[in-house]
């Protein structure tokens, strides 16, 4: 494991140093996640584009007076779910502007019109809803939860998640990306990160990079997820995730990272979690696949072949057979994962609720799906295995 003060002198490596960490860290992911790459097919769910906080660096959200606030209805999931389920996809995730009805009367009177006063009852409804009326396994992102609240909605979901971002609170203040967004300070989050640990969650967590925060500020970050790991060991998977400015926000004109900044961040990231932690970049944030690989990625995160990235929407996803070629001229095979990682559906019966479990699809030996879907027209599956 790299110690902070090794991974805090990285910020002033040259060219050379890069291609050494690089070259360590994929050693380290040729170990513990040999020969294959993954990503899951998924289909997202925006529930709702209202919330509380308004990010310097966000166009997800929209606030009523826009006229594009909305909450989505139950039939509207329930279709993508299905026309998702049609073209393989095997988890919904369900992505949502966090508790838009502690700031606005609409969004309180929208729910009370679905007969809920929360959005994380709505949530917890619709999940419950997914697991009933499709194959298709929740992944709930609903941003930061409290200890009832994670435990409300493990018996509707297979994992969740929430991008830690940054645990500088110095980000929050006038002028800086997260100023007026309460659910941004850090402790929350990590808060979250916690109770997910004590209910035994498979969670996803990532750091978010380029939004004002210094070298040391991210080697933190990743610090504090690796000691909530090491405290519960349910941290599933990281995302180092590169910050792209978008028209319209206050962040339209700062600078974005570049291909070594992310390809540094993201081997020291492998160095320093704990290597069952599966690292994830995201692949339609930049098209340097092979890049992303040598410095020590084992997943692209999920890809969707219905739904576009409502995050970042001008960002099209790529091509799985495109994704797979890449992966293939770098020496990886490109397989489909569940929205649960082998490990964790080994030990379902710590993580998962049994009536999860029971829905999950079908995976091999090795925990991976067993329907595969690897180019548009292909979908293979592998005989003799069942569940994990």
């Amino acid at each position: 494991m790299l110690s902070r003060k090794d991974a805090i002198a990285l910020a002033n490596c040259d060219k050379e140093e890069l291609e050494h960490l690089c070259s360590e860290a994929a050693k380290v992911r040729d170990t513990y996640w040999p020969n294959t790459l993954t990503y899951s097919r998924k289909v997202f769910i925006p529930l709702t584009n209202m919330c509380r906080d308004t990010c310097g660096y966000c166009t997800f959200v929209k606030r009523p007076d826009s006229g594009q606030g909305n909450i989505l209805s139950r039939d509207r999931v329930l279709s993508d779910v299905l026309k998702g389920q049609q073209q393989g996809c095997k988890e919904a995730l369900f992505s949502l502007g966090e508790k838009p009805e502690k700031r606005y009367a609409y969004a309180r009177d929208w729910l009370a019109t679905l007969g809920h006063t929360s959005m994380v009852n709505y949530l917890t409804e619709v999940c419950e809803m997914v697991l009933d009326k499709s194959l298709m396994i929740p992944h709930v992102n609903a941003g930061t939860l409290t200890f009832e609240e994670v435990k409300q909605l493990k018996p509707v979901s297979g994992s969740m998640g929430m991008m830690l971002e940054c645990t500088s609170a110095r980000l929050m203040k006038k002028g800086q990306p997260h100023h007026a967004c309460p659910d941004k300070a850090p402790g929350v989050r990590i808060q979250t990160l916690e109770n997910a640990g004590k209910l035994d969650v498979p969670f996803t967590t990532g750091i978010l990079i380029g939004i004002g925060e210094t070298w040391e500020e991210r080697i933190d970050s990743l610090l504090a997820i690796n000691a909530l790991h090491a405290q519960y060991g349910h941290i599933q998977e990281v995302i180092v995730q590169n910050f792209r400015a978008k028209a319209g926000t206050a962040m339209a004109n700062a600078p974005e990272p570049t291909l070594d900044d992310m390809r540094l961040t993201l081997a020291a990231a492998r160095l320093i979690l704990h290597p069952d932690i599966s690292l994830q970049a995201p692949p339609n944030l930049e098209q340097e696949y092979t890049a992303y690989i040598s410095a020590g990625i084992n997943d692209w995160g999920g890809i969707s072949p219905l739904t576009k990235d409502f995050i970042n929407p001008e960002r099209a996803w790529p091509q799985i057979a495109t994704l797979a070629g890449a992966c293939e001229s770098a020496g990886y095979q490109l397989q489909e994962r569940l929205t649960v990682y082998p490990k964790y559906l080994r030990s379902a019966e710590r993580y998962l609720a049994t009536n999860v479990h029971a829905a999950m699809p079908a995976s091999r030996a090795d925990g991976l799906a067993v329907e595969q879907c690897l180019s548009p027209n292909s979908v293979t599956r592998t005989q003799g295995v069942a569940h994990a």
